[in-house]
């Protein structure tokens, strides 16, 4: 019988289990916590984005990083399939905006739950507070894992070792790049590694002013000069730092790489379902109306409180003005403004606070359909460990599932027959 060992019990490592017992394999899944799932528990703010319904094909123009590789493990288990396999598990689910699925219960744990009973039952072997040191290679041959457990080293043989431990984001759970270590150990390439899906962090003073602020229905355009890096609809929040939200976070996955090089212009469009002309239509009807007040106190209508006296002072028209004495090109500044209110971006924050790692294991390493390494037989990676990562919406869980399945499937199924024969 075939011996699988998976190093990691999160999202890709839960599903690499599942798969590879359906096929038949004695499974032994090495997690450094007490318990499995750590991770999960926490995304969604603990509710779990599970994966997105959208349809399947549309999986692809939401990673960011090498898409391509993931057709395979995409339609080999999509996400209509995560979402029946915890249905069929009793984990009853709902979609939400934007296409987001969640369980029904909005507790992460109730994902969890159903994961790991599925494991139980299909004989799948738990080591909780097991740390995986090394990769046991002898004379090129893979052989297994060296161990520690309860401070005492132990070596484990198997057919197959599947690495998915995750990458170095939210390091409290235990992703500490231990996989990039055990990939290198192999001879694999690790491509640059940065916090992904992270807030950014802004020169502005303002932004500290505007901390918990949370804008919705706003156009966020990240500039490098002219050049447009990113440009989304959607949420967002001003922090002590800078800015974060749904759509700064995904737009930090696509800036990374032009951060490193200085930095960025962030254009906030306020109003972007209006155009200029139609935005100065609105400003005259709401002047209109406040003609004898002071400009300071005639924007309630228009923006968040919080927001009124740094729109006035970006304005530049004197605050104690007369509605009725500001001048058009005042009203036009006004407008300029509102349609882009520009912040400098000079970083990201730290793997702490990202919800992925951009970068790990170079796919160019892995064989596509079956996520083994093309340097070492019976070595299989899957989830963040390797170089693919995406926007926010249950796309990287889905990553994670997809790719755990196809690793699963593959060292269940097949890996080190001809190894160990004879």
């Amino acid at each position: 019988m075939n011996t699988v060992l998976i190093v990691g019990g999160g999202a890709a490592g839960m599903l690499a289990g599942i798969a590879a017992a359906m096929k038949g394999g004695t499974v032994h899944i090495f997690e450094k916590n007490e318990k499995l799932g750590k991770k999960v528990y926490i995304t969604g703010k603990g509710r779990c984005n599970v994966t997105n319904a959208c349809d399947t094909e549309e999986l692809f123009g939401n990673v960011v990083t090498n898409a391509k590789f993931l057709y395979s493990s995409f339609y080999g288990f999509t996400n209509f399939d995560m979402m029946d396999l915890l249905e069929d598990l009793g984990c009853s689910l709902k979609t939400e905006r934007g296409n987001r699925v969640f369980p029904a219960s909005d507790k992460s744990s109730d994902v969890i739950k159903a994961l790991t009973k599925r494991l139980l039952d299909l004989g799948v072997s738990i080591h909780y507070r097991s740390q995986v040191e090394n990769l046991l290679i002898e004379n090129g041959t893979l052989l297994g894992l060296e161990i520690k457990e309860a401070g005492k080293k132990a070596k484990v043989y198997g057919d197959s070792v599947i690495v998915a431990c995750g990458g170095l984001s939210y390091q409290a759970t235990g992703s500490t790049g231990d996989g990039y270590e055990m990939a290198k150990e192999a001879g694999h390439k690790v491509t640059t590694l940065s916090p992904a899906l992270v807030p950014f962090v802004a020169e502005e003073p303002v932004v500290k002013e505007l901390q918990g602020l949370s804008l919705r229905n706003v156009e966020a355009s990240i500039l490098n000069g002219k050049k447009v890096v990113y440009k989304e609809f959607g949420e967002m929040l001003f922090t002590h730092y800078g800015v974060s939200g749904p759509v700064l976070l995904s737009a930090s996955s696509y800036a990374v790489k032009e951060l490193k090089k200085g930095p960025l212009t962030l254009s906030i469009d306020l109003k972007p379902a209006l155009s200029e002309e139609q935005l100065d239509t609105r400003i005259l009807r709401d002047f209109e109306e406040a003609a004898n007040k002071q400009f300071k106190n005639s924007l309630d209508h228009l923006y968040p409180s919080k927001l009124v006296s740094v729109m006035v002072d970006r304005s530049k028209i004197p605050p104690e003005k007369k509605v009725n004495e500001i001048t058009r090109e005042e009203r036009q500044r006004l407008v300029r403004v509102t349609k882009g209110f520009l912040l400098t971006l000079t970083g990201l924050r730290g793997y702490n606070e990202a919800i992925i790692t951009q970068g790990g294991v170079s796919v160019k390493e892995v064989n596509p359909s079956t996520l083994e390494s093309k340097l070492l037989p019976g070595l299989y990676f899957a989830g963040e460990v390797l170089d693919l990562d995406a926007v926010t919406g249950g796309f990287n869980l889905q990553i994670a599932w997809s790719t755990g399945w196809a690793a699963g499937n593959a060292a269940g199924n097949a890996a080190g027959e001809e190894k160990f024969k004879g």
